[in-house]
């Protein structure tokens, strides 16, 4: 196999999966599809796909296509991503990767049986400020870790998504959006063991979910740490995330041009990094180069149903008052 050639299914978000395979040398884009004719037309005008389809099922039966951009609303995922490994075809899936443990669990099943590569795209971890952190975390500039802390600060109100899909009982706030800082936590200090969780909803009262959480998790090596989630707050996006260390502490986001390195003793030292905070054309050359390199992945589908199962913890801490065990599929 030469290139990877690519359906993409769903075009508001992945519109920009469909750029990343158009920019990639070592990717074609076969097909195009989406219920919104006219915005699948100005796509089609910008990246020229072979084909266009208004019918998902065209692209998980087309025997030219070897991989598929799952795209859509959430609540497809799981039929779409299964349908498609069925069909012999790669995956990769927008996070968060389903809205149950049991549509991850099979989903991965699916990758298993078939023998297919299955990604989850969550995109956090391609950000050029987080990749940065992660290596020096890893590196010992900091020290020893010992608690961490993200934050996914967006305001929903005019987001409720093409016939308000994002205003879904099982959609809680911190799974739809605050997947993407406990992803992030999740990759830097490890798989939390345990999550005790306070959330409210006073903002958008008319959604079906908890629209602000706080939640505090013990991870390996006894480190600390929280994830703050608000789908409602007045100011702009924002993921800011600190790493503490016995020697020094990082200061970053995804949206800034520079990230703080704070080692003692030392002045602040203030590091450019690319904003790149949605990086969906590394998430796609991560996927061909594993298709053609036939690995897994970087981000596989136990790493999504992880952090699904972390986040629905955080949630029934939030609603039971008690802390919560974290049980995991791997």
């Amino acid at each position: 196999m030469e290139k990877v050639r690519y359906g993409v299914i769903g075009l508001r978000m992945g519109g920009a999966h469909t750029k990343g395979i158009f920019e990639n040398e070592k990717a074609e884009l076969v097909a195009i599809c989406d219920t919104d004719s006219v915005l699948m037309e100005k796509v089609a005008e910008l990246y020229h796909p072979k084909r266009t389809t208004e019918n998902w099922e065209d692209i998980v039966n087309a025997p030219d296509i070897d991989a598929v951009v799952v795209a859509t609303p959430d609540q497809w995922h799981e039929a779409m991503t299964v349908a498609a490994l069925e069909k012999g075809k790669h995956v990769i899936c927008e996070k968060p990767m389903a809205l149950s443990l049991d549509e991850c669990i099979h989903m991965i099943e699916a990758s298993k049986r078939t023998g297919k590569k299955l990604m989850v795209g969550q995109v956090c971890r391609y950000a050029p400020a987080f990749v940065k952190a992660k290596e020096m975390v890893e590196s010992g500039t900091i020290g020893e870790l010992y608690f961490v802390e993200s934050e996914y600060a967006h305001d929903y109100i005019r987001s409720r998504g093409v016939g308000e899909w994002r205003l879904d009982s099982r959609r809680h706030g911190i799974l739809g959006g605050g997947c993407h800082a406990m992803d992030l936590l999740c990759w830097i200090a490890g798989k939390p063991e345990e999550v005790f969780a306070y959330a409210n909803h006073k903002m958008l009262r008319d959604w079906p979910t908890d629209d602000t959480t706080i939640a505090v998790m013990k991870y390996p090596n006894g480190v600390i740490g929280k994830v703050f989630c608000s789908i409602s707050c007045k100011r702009t996006y924002t993921m800011r995330s600190v790493f503490y260390g016995s020697k020094g502490t990082i200061i970053c986001d995804n949206t800034s041009p520079e990230m703080t390195l704070f080692i003692e003793d030392k002045e602040p030292e203030k590091i450019p990094v690319d904003i790149k905070n949605h990086n969906v054309s590394a998430e796609m050359i991560e996927m061909t180069n594993a298709i053609l390199e036939d690995r897994e992945p970087a981000t596989t589908g136990y790493d999504g149903a992880n952090t699904v199962a972390a986040c629905l913890a955080a949630v029934k801490s939030s609603k039971t008052g008690v802390p919560v065990k974290i049980r995991y599929p791997q």
